[in-house]
């Protein structure tokens, strides 16, 4: 993982304590996804957690929070496409609502709720910038499921005129470039400031030690299985990177290794770069 010094808002722990330390730029940037004002956040939890069932197989969720009108919303920086993004939002939006059940809600009190993926690539390969789901019917073009449910998907590296100028600002600097909107240059004036006065390094160093082991047991995993099972692709990021990793080794070529691997040739370079393998 990066030392504190090299984080950037993309990076999951800083997008976290930016939104989660700043509940104004988390409400704006969230505005700026769905398309209308919300009401004020009334209730924000940090790295949301929810364990319910058996075996304690649960979620956290990066920022998670509920406006005055009961509206609960979670969202989630996403650099690398494992995969499973779909899957994993239908399973958050399950999870969400479980939780409400859990507190002895009824279905009828079940909450709107907004599932929110900010994407480094374009996960559906279609040159969107912006892909939302709301349930519709199939039969009747007009008619909508109003179960309250919408799962938004913001991607880099859409060539379509789909979006506002704020919006394209706030991908490109999801992307990596400088920011370029009132939003943008506030959300890296607050990095810029967290960095320089080590707001949150002790944090970040317990987290990086943390998130190291959880790694180092999916890159041994991942290790095996890439040279044993090339062909089957990895659902857990540290797995697909150890199947890159093993790969790259093996002295396989970059563009041949993303395409074994399911992921995009960038994808490929983000992981060998994080290793200091190029």
């Amino acid at each position: 993982m990066k030392e504190y010094e090299e984080l950037r808002f993309q990076d999951d722990f800083m997008f976290c304590k930016i939104l989660q330390e700043n509940e104004d730029l988390c409400k704006e940037l969230t505005e700026l996804v769905i398309g209308r004002k919300i009401g004020s956040i009334v209730k924000a939890e940090k790295q949301k957690a929810i364990d319910v069932t058996a075996d304690g197989h649960g979620v956290r969720f990066d920022v998670y929070f509920e406006d005055d009108e009961k509206t609960v919303y979670d969202i989630e920086m996403q650099r690398s496409d494992t995969l499973e993004l779909p899957f994993r939002s239908r399973y958050y939006q399950g999870m969400i609502d479980l939780d409400y059940l859990e507190k002895g809600k009824d279905y009828k009190e079940l909450p709107d709720s907004y599932i929110i993926f900010l994407c480094t690539f374009d996960l559906f390969r279609r040159g969107y910038h912006k892909y939302s789901f709301k349930p519709k019917c199939r039969e009747v073009k007009d008619l909508s499921l109003k179960d309250g449910t919408n799962r938004t998907f913001i991607c880099a590296g859409g060539d379509k005129d789909d979006v506002s100028e704020d919006m394209k600002s706030l991908i490109d600097y999801l992307a990596g470039k400088d920011a370029g909107s009132s939003l943008t240059s506030r959300i890296d004036a607050k990095v810029k400031e967290a960095i320089a006065k080590s707001l949150w390094r002790k944090e970040y160093m317990t987290y990086k030690e943390h998130m190291d082991e959880e790694y180092n047991r999916g890159l041994k995993v991942g290790r095996e299985e890439g040279r044993e099972e090339g062909r089957e692709e990895g659902r857990e990021e540290g797995k697909i990177s150890g199947r890159v990793i093993a790969r790259h080794e093996d002295g396989m070529p970059i563009a041949e290794i993303a395409k074994k691997s399911g992921i995009s040739e960038d994808e490929v370079k983000i992981i060998l770069e994080d290793e200091g393998l190029i």
